[in-house]
């Protein structure tokens, strides 16, 4: 297979941009189709993705003092039944186990969709008195929510990813954590995967089933639609109350605790992919990327090329991931495989070259070609990296702001939705019977009501009254 021929296998996103999705994440060896329908196997490759996002998170989490706990993968019915708003919100999407072995079960068992009822269940046990708070968990796991339509990363009825759930002696520290994590995931999305997100609060109709606010980070794809990246929810004392969960606090009385929790998933690779890709591929953040920089040997058959490159690599060992290709493959179909494995450095090695004591990098977000001294890749290869990483978040913020539009009136907003893909800034009055409308007739739904607030006009929208808000609206995943 020639290069070219790799390259032409992805379908041009502007042709189909939900087919090259799917190609990318098939021929970047991301993913494979599984016999389960709407499950996905997760090939090396996109799991190492995974494991990277999974490893900078958990050392973040850590820092503010959240361990690590692990929880059943069912739930009893009766279980899941003690919080009305909750269990009428995951209804739709339940896997429901109903034997056990070749008996009837006693009472269905659910394959957890969230752990809230769990860990509910648990602290009644665990917390007693004021000196057991706060209790801040993080768990690791799979989930399964019975999605009709599917799509790799985005929407899979069996997808791993953190839950964190935490316990409060006070609404303001409940708040503050519930803050603190969304913060968190926006330093995450912008720092590790260069994804500009907004932040913002979701309404009243878009909030987590059980919920009293529910937090969100929001990034734009490559489309103009908008990607929900990462949540956390306050829950106040309801589901303490629910499931009994009380302590003695400072004055010896009996209280319920403030209760939080806050996740992201798999979700984040498609967001990667779909931030960043193009038709070529794959780009993958640094950070994050399993291969940060691959040598190519160049006429390795010549004297000394193979152990230049083996010298080089072992160097580079020390100072980011890298792998070494010497294999038989010719140096073109190795630029397009690497090229569409998003590998954020490559690193080309040849005679010439090592004569002129250098080695030629090519950043994969700008195609850039570097002169780098063979005596300073240590300190050179990191810098790169660091360079493509904003390279990456400039590009993806630029886009981002080039697609955000301002629309006062319905007509305007519908104008803009139809033509221009992207984000939409208008004022809300507040109403749900508004909010409903403009997904009608509009197609958009609100994205988040954002903490930084700009007064686009005066009015609602859609109604025409009088709006304090200001809300992102967009097409979403």
């Amino acid at each position: 297979m020639d290069s070219v021929k790799q390259v032409k296998e992805i379908t041009s996103m502007e042709e189909d941009f939900a087919k090259w999705y799917t190609d990318v994440c098939i021929k970047a060896e991301l993913i494979d189709y599984s016999s389960v329908k709407g499950c996905m196997i997760i090939r090396p490759y996109g799991y190492a993705i995974w494991e990277n996002i999974q490893s900078i998170m958990d050392g973040l989490f850590k820092e503010k003092g959240h361990e690590n706990v692990y929880m059943p993968m069912f739930i009893p019915e009766s279980l899941l039944q003690k919080e009305k708003d909750h269990v009428e919100g995951f209804a739709p999407e339940v896997a429901w186990i109903t034997m056990g072995g070749e008996e009837k079960l006693e009472e269905r068992l659910c394959v957890r969709p969230t752990s809230e009822t769990l860990f509910c269940d648990h602290f009644k046990n665990v917390v007693h008195s004021y000196r057991d708070l706060p209790k801040l968990y993080n768990q690791w796991c799979s989930v399964v929510r019975w999605e009709k339509t599917t799509r790799p990363f985005l929407r899979s009825r069996e997808f791993l990813w953190q839950e964190g759930h935490t316990l409060h002696a006070t609404v303001e520290e409940a708040k503050a954590e519930t803050e603190q994590m969304l913060n968190i995931y926006a330093h995450f999305a912008e720092k590790y995967l260069c994804m500009p997100v907004i932040k913002g609060q979701k309404t009243e109709k878009e909030r987590f089933a059980g919920a009293e606010a529910t937090y969100t980070i929001e990034a734009l794809m490559h489309d103009g639609k908008a990607l929900q990246s990462g949540t956390s929810h306050y829950f106040g004392d309801g589901f303490s109350k629910a499931f009994e969960v009380t302590y003695t606090d400072k004055d010896n009385k009996q209280v319920f605790p403030y209760q939080t929790s806050w996740g992201t998933s798999t979700r984040l690779i498609g967001a990667i992919i779909m931030t960043h890709g193009d038709d070529n591929g794959l780009v993958l953040p640094p950070a994050v990327a399993p291969i940060q920089s691959v040598v190519i040997p160049i006429a390795s058959h010549k004297a000394g090329v193979s152990e230049k490159a083996n010298e080089i690599t072992e160097r580079l060992k020390k100072v980011c991931r890298v792998k070494l290709d010497n294999s038989v493959q010719t140096p073109g179909w190795k630029f397009a495989e690497y090229e569409m494995k998003g590998v954020p450095l490559r690193l080309e090695l040849g005679p010439r070259d090592i004569e002129n004591n250098c080695l030629v990098a090519v950043r994969r977000d700008n195609g850039e070609k570097i002169t780098v001294s063979l005596d300073e890749i240590e300190t050179e290869i990191p810098k790169l990296l660091e360079k493509v990483s904003e390279g990456l978040y400039n590009k993806a913020l630029d886009r981002r702001e080039n697609m955000t539009f301002d629309a006062k009136t319905l007509e305007e907003m519908k104008k803009i939705a139809d033509e221009k893909p992207g984000f939409i800034r208008a004022m809300w009055c507040g109403d749900r019977e508004c909010e409903d409308k403009l997904k009608e007739v509009v197609g958009v739904t609100s994205r988040c009501i954002p903490f930084e607030q700009d007064r686009v006009s005066d009015t609602c929208v859609c109604c025409g009254k009088k709006a304090e808000k200001m809300l992102y609206w967009g097409k979403a995943y």
